[in-house]
């Protein structure tokens, strides 16, 4: 926790207030994808691969819970179609809890991250910077932390989240 947060501060200290515009590796869809593979089934399948022996997946969706849910499905999906363990977690709520557990625990997660577009940046009283950048700094502040264990590590972002959600559902489906 501890180490995601400081990399929060130090990517809000970066961008100044401000989210920066991101450039995904590919984007199929609806869903920028930040990792290896042209299509999110692609880089899925490539994900599944990278996962440890004996490992697990982690699905850690920094979306809203209320308008967001379906995405929950994924945990179901993986699942069946890997065989493997999948714990779901709402960002940033689970770094209180299983971020702990994901960075100081066996070294055998893999990590998939779930961002999506805001339709509304609220602001926070007192801040140079709004509820979507301190949300994607949170996110990406604790997937530099894994990736500096070496962790496998995927992030799809959302750029229409209602979409993005059933295309996501879709491609995993086809696994």
């Amino acid at each position: 926790m501890t180490e995601a947060k400081e990399q929060t501060s130090v990517l809000l200290n970066e961008w100044s207030g401000k989210l920066p515009v991101f450039t995904p590796s590919a984007v199929d869809a609806s869903i920028g994808i930040f990792g290896t593979g042209s299509s999110v089934i692609e880089s899925l399948q490539q994900f599944i691969s990278r996962i440890p022996e004996h490992g697990y997946i982690a699905i850690m969706a920094y979306l809203d819970r209320a308008d967001d849910g379906a995405i929950t499905e994924l945990r179901k999906i993986l699942a069946h179609k890997t065989k493997r363990p999948v714990t779901f977690g709402w960002g940033p709520r689970f770094l209180h809890s299983t971020g702990q557990f994901h960075k100081g625990g066996q070294r055998n997660g893999a990590f998939l991250q779930i961002t999506g577009a805001c339709t509304i940046d609220f602001e926070i009283p007192g801040k140079n910077f709004g509820f979507e950048t301190l949300l994607m700094a949170q996110a990406l502040g604790d997937g530099r932390a894994l990736e500096s264990r070496s962790y496998p590590l995927l992030r799809l972002h959302l750029n229409d989240r209602e979409h993005g959600i059933g295309e996501l559902l879709e491609a995993a489906r086809q696994l």
